[in-house]
């Protein structure tokens, strides 16, 4: 019985390998996940027996991996995630191997709580959000819309998780004046939680060197931690997610008075980088600027600038934020912006918020400025769409492009200037709360 178990285990491994060894985004095999660190430690799993342990490992470290190297000898293989490399040798390990990490999340840590582990490989951590209005209209009536509706519960198989959102909220946002605007807030929540590790693991590059995290999209329309939704709407997380994960990027890190400007480069070679560093007010007024001209060295994180600006913010810590903008040798331009006090104790001003429609060669291109400081600009149109980029800072006067182009139009319909222009919605974080 246990020789035909084994064959059946190697055929099924052939199989699958078969099945999918040519796709390009294959970066390694794993046995399984949580598997090592169950039988290892957790209650209910780890009295198993001898013999079934040894089961485990004849399977995931001996029979898997042979199978695999017969079909696809050119891949990794990895026995469980997360692991040190198997034999149930310290499988949560914060110095070898891969990490998983919910402290964040199911632990209700706060977001700063990554800043405390090193971990060398990420593999899994995540935080959950609402999908957007379009999707939850497609499984509720106008009398399901409430979180804690029997629908609205129904659609959310993590069973505290609606709650943890609001505990969320409180440390970091205003109470959101209706339904919408909780909707939108959870989103941004996601992102900058999930931002908030990437940033960390990313200024720590050598130490940390990767960061994955869970998940990617749905199978059915529900709250979770996907950063696509059933439907293929992409939430402010995998917008973000596109900044954040970027081969060049850069990162704004406060604590009290004090900024760290920092920057990556995932690319093989050095990269030239000008970084324009300025604080300014909520009106736009710059009350500080700085420019640094440095090199990051392929494949590498670096410093720009550390500074205490408890001198230029004075009392005005509540109405400043650091803004960074970063200028690449091959002429990519990104800006970053980051407060120095939660965005619940911001003093935000409402924005007044100009757009332009434009249309040329099938490319529509929307360019919008505000008169103020404006933190997760995020915008909507009748048709479902996926955006240069979105969720994104206004942090001065100059007018931002973003482009639809028809290949990103979600129901391949065709999709007019005019169209975009009649049914264009924006908001920001100001607009989630009462005046």
């Amino acid at each position: 019985f246990k020789n035909n178990c084994y064959k059946q285990i190697i055929e099924e491994t052939k199989d699958n390998v078969k099945r999918l060894r040519h796709h390009a985004s294959l970066g390694l095999w794993c046995g399984n996940n949580e598997m090592e660190s169950a039988w290892d430690h957790w209650g209910g799993f780890n009295d198993h027996s001898d013999a079934l342990k040894q089961d485990y490992l004849t399977m995931f470290e001996k029979l898997i991996p042979e199978a695999l190297k017969s079909e696809n000898d050119a891949t990794f293989y990895w026995p469980s995630s997360p692991s040190s490399g198997g034999n149930f040798t310290d499988p949560d390990s914060d110095d070898i191997g891969d990490r998983h990490y919910w402290d964040v999340w199911h632990g209700e840590k706060p977001f700063s709580d990554y800043e405390n582990y090193y971990f060398r490989f990420c593999s899994e951590f995540g935080f959950q959000s609402f999908p957007c209005k379009k999707t939850i209209n497609t499984f509720t009536l106008p009398e399901d819309r409430n979180i804690f509706s029997e629908v609205m519960e129904s659609h959310q198989k993590n069973g505290s998780a609606n709650a943890k959102i609001l505990h969320y909220i409180a440390e970091n946002f205003l109470y959101p004046k209706d339904f919408e605007s909780l909707i939108y807030i959870s989103q941004v929540l996601q992102a900058i939680a999930i931002k908030s590790g990437v940033e960390h693991w990313r200024r720590n590059r050598g130490r940390c060197m990767g960061a994955i995290y869970w998940q990617l999209n749905d199978n059915w329309p529900v709250a979770s931690w996907a950063s696509i939704d059933y439907f293929g709407r992409w939430k402010a997380l995998h917008y973000m997610a596109a900044r954040f994960f970027a081969p060049k990027a850069g990162y704004i890190y406060t604590e009290g008075t004090k900024a760290v400007i920092s920057a990556a480069n995932e690319t093989l070679e050095n990269q030239s980088l000008t970084v324009t560093v300025r604080i300014r007010d909520v009106e736009l007024n710059v009350l500080f600027e700085e420019n640094v001209e440095t090199t990051v060295k392929a494949q590498s994180s670096i410093h720009v600038l550390e500074r205490d600006f408890a001198d230029v913010i004075g009392s005005k810590k509540r109405r400043v934020f650091a803004e960074a903008v970063y200028t690449w040798q091959d002429g990519t331009i990104s800006t970053e912006a980051e407060s120095f006090v939660p965005y619940k104790h911001m003093d935000l001003l409402q924005p007044q918020i100009e757009t332009s429609v434009t249309e040329n060669d099938g490319t529509i291109a929307i360019q919008i400025s505000a008169d103020c400081f404006a933190p997760f600009v995020w915008l909507e149109t009748e048709e479902d769409v996926i955006f240069s980029d979105n969720c994104f800072d206004l942090t001065s006067e100059e007018t931002k492009t973003i482009y639809i182009r028809k290949e990103d139009v979600l129901s391949g319909k065709m999709l007019s200037a005019d169209n975009v222009r009649k049914t264009l919605k924006i908001r920001s974080l100001r607009d989630t709360y009462e005046q």
